[in-house]
């Protein structure tokens, strides 16, 4: 999923889909997984000089992606979309100067409980054995880029390092995530529950575990009946609640914590025993997946005198 924060900065994307051709160009790829193309200009009745032309632009701004695949009178150039989902900010952004930014590394949790299947791996291979719980309290668990559980949690504790005297308007979680079936299993839906500080915030319901084409960034070595890539979800808690990728979906708001700059924040990502769907867990790094990150925190902030003042 691409997130657009701004119109200004999605201009080069309007602008590739103000076209009926490139629209269509869309459609077809999404409909067929993918095509060549010689397919994709013959479906569209232009030439491959039209076709180029149209197919750059959308290429450009991230839309669509562009291999190379063996055929049997030589190499061609097959396109695919890369986006599932755009999502698009129309409200102003708060001020971007008090904002603190953080990424942490999948390994980097400070606690867990979880259950097989599991494991994890760096970008290199597995660490330790797959389906041992025990390895997910091995040190070079810190060097993990992708893990997965059927049951249980992982925690994380947020690098909270925003000036003295401030306090948390808005928190932005960020991060690519999919069910964890045995194997693969597109349709293996899952209820993942996201934990604020121990108190539930929201719970999304993830449709599978992906495994049908290899991620992007997933190394050569990895099997392809495993895990392959998830979604990009964005999480964001503030004054008027808790949203999953700009939809609300609890009441939850950031005022329920009282956080400053003296909090401590934790963040929980749990499937739990009670769940309708217990489809288990996958967290992709920066090595793995379709999208190169690791868990990116974006906080909001500002100084805790104007509470004050706004309430005397």
């Amino acid at each position: 999923m691409l997130h657009i924060k701004s119109l200004d900065e999605g201009l080069d994307i309007f602008k590739a889909l103000g076209s009926e051709v490139r629209i269509e160009i869309i459609k077809i790829l999404l409909e067929n997984h993918g095509m060549n193309m010689n397919e994709l200009a013959g479906r569209l009745n232009i030439t491959n000089g039209a076709l180029t032309s149209h197919i750059k632009k959308l290429e450009d701004c991230g839309l669509i992606t562009i291999s190379n695949e063996s055929a049997g009178h030589g190499n061609q150039k097959k396109c695919s979309v890369y986006l599932d989902k755009i999502l698009i900010d129309l409200e102003e952004q708060e001020d971007s100067k008090n904002v603190y930014l953080t990424d942490l590394k999948i390994g980097h949790f400070s606690d867990y409980q979880i259950y097989p299947t599991c494991g994890l791996a760096s970008s290199n291979a597995i660490i330790g054995e797959v389906d041992d719980t025990r390895y997910f309290a091995h040190p070079d668990r810190y060097n993990a880029d992708i893990l997965w559980f059927t049951r249980g949690y992982v925690e994380y504790v947020i690098p909270n390092f925003i000036p003295c005297g401030q306090k948390i308007d808005q928190i932005t979680f960020s991060m690519e995530i999919s069910s964890e079936a045995p194997g693969s299993n597109d349709v293996w839906p899952s209820d993942i529950s996201f934990v604020l500080n121990d108190k539930k915030i929201a719970v999304w319901t993830s449709p599978g575990d992906f495994g049908n084409v290899r991620g992007i960034f997933t190394p050569d070595w990895w099997q392809l009946n495993w895990n392959q890539y998830g979604l990009l979800k964005i999480v964001v808690i503030n004054k008027k609640g808790t949203f999953i990728d700009g939809l609300q979906v609890s009441d939850v708001s950031i005022r329920d914590f009282d956080l400053d700059y003296r909090s401590t924040i934790k963040l929980k990502l749990e499937v739990e025993e009670q769940a309708e769907h217990i489809g288990g867990l996958t967290l992709f790094g920066k090595n793995f997946g379709n999208y190169n990150q690791d868990i990116s925190v974006r906080i909001n902030y500002s100084p805790l005198i104007e509470e004050k003042e706004a309430t005397e």
